[in-house]
């Protein structure tokens, strides 16, 4: 549990870039560098976690753990990750104006920004070596990255991945490896916990403040689909006028400014909205934002490895992880690439990010070194 916890944690602070950039640090660190799972069982949870609502990478992190160490791995997993992101959200909720406006501070981010473009990049260049091996596949690849890159959206991405689990049930069948398991008992406990918070928790509000931010929150977290940038708008819905558009604002600013989930934006806004007990707001907001996505994977991922053996869904993971592979081609040019390369200058460093990564092997630490330095020198 402590190597879990360790290694989760670690990431939790380098992780800069939004959910493709963690697909490809979870890849690169628990795929190639660890070995705790391979390039197809990997495939398996991505795509798992794109048809679900609920933070995406946040969600592939607690799946790892919960392979790696079952409920208390994911758990120390999620603890690991999300923690460096709850607790320089804390400060910044305390000293925002300072942090934001702060030259260096902003191009040491801009810095670690390009990173993220190196990190995607290898990613997406990987995963298509893996899942993209003859013509329909690199075909739906091909399809997914015209598709959303032309018309970008929740509703389009949602659409194309079935299509491409249509397609590869039908025309992607592998043998069936197992027999599968009809045990489902142990899935149905998360879900029913899931629909008895979603409709039970209304029906508490206004017993005190910690139940209201905490259904508030809960109901955000169930409706999101396509990532952490949705969660936004379904805030505003749910709290707008509790706080100002401003405190919005400043709050999407510094979720983007820092590393790990997009969901932590809950954390800013929690203290935001509990001034008595500013610590206890962050904390129900962040539990709550995150715990249906959570309970969700759990209810779909304990039998997942014995449903995808069987031929037709086999077929149906073969086409969306080529998909998938599409979608990280999509991220890595909007909004990473777009809003990090603004300059021959910022290209530069991501071509020699890329050589130090691939042609000299230089370790995750070393590349976070190079990129905070280069973006404080080009300040």
């Amino acid at each position: 549990m402590l190597t879990i916890f360790k290694t989760f944690f670690w990431l939790g602070w380098i992780s800069f870039g939004g959910p493709a950039a963690h697909i490809g640090y979870f890849r690169q660190t628990f795929v190639e560098k660890l070995n705790w799972l391979t390039d197809e069982e990997y495939g398996q949870i991505v795509a798992l976690s794109q048809f679900l609502p609920g933070p995406g990478s946040s969600q592939v992190g607690f799946a790892l753990g919960y392979k790696k160490g079952g409920l208390t791995g994911a758990i120390a997993a999620f603890v690991g990750f999300t923690s460096p992101s709850v607790l320089l959200m804390l400060a910044l909720a305390v000293l925002s104006s300072q942090f934001m406006s702060n030259d260096l501070f902003q191009s040491i981010i801009h810095g670690l920004k390009l990173l993220a473009v190196v990190v995607v990049a290898d990613a997406t260049f990987g995963m298509y070596k893996n899942f993209c091996k003859n013509k329909l596949t690199t075909t739906l690849f091909m399809l997914t990255a015209v598709v959303l890159l032309l018309a970008p959206g929740v509703l389009p991405q949602i659409l194309v991945l079935i299509f491409a689990a249509l397609v590869g049930a039908f025309y992607l069948q592998g043998a069936e490896t197992n027999t599968p398991s009809k045990e489902t008992k142990l899935s149905i406990a998360p879900l029913i916990l899931f629909v008895v918070l979603l409709l039970g928790m209304p029906m508490l509000n206004g017993l005190f403040s910690g139940v209201n931010i905490f259904n508030q929150f809960y109901q955000a977290g169930s409706l999101v689909f396509g990532g952490g940038h949705v969660v936004l708008p379904l805030l505003q819905n749910g709290i707008g006028d509790q706080l100002t558009q401003d405190t919005f604002l400043t709050g999407y600013a510094a979720a983007q400014a820092v590393p790990g989930p997009m969901f932590t934006l809950a954390t800013y806004l929690g203290y935001s909205l509990l001034p008595a007990s500013p610590i206890v707001g962050a904390l129900v907001a962040t539990i709550a934002v995150f715990l249906p996505g959570f309970l969700l994977l759990l209810a779909a991922l304990k039998n997942w490895q014995a449903i995808a053996s069987i031929p037709k869904v086999s077929g149906a993971l073969t086409g969306v992880n080529a998909a998938v592979v599409g979608l990280l081609l999509t991220a890595l040019y909007q909004p990473i690439f777009s809003s990090s390369v603004l300059s021959s200058t910022d290209f530069v460093l991501v071509i020699v990010g890329a050589w130090l990564l691939k042609g000299l092997k230089l370790p995750i630490v070393g590349l976070v070194g190079f990129f905070v330095v280069a973006g404080a020198l080009t300040l």
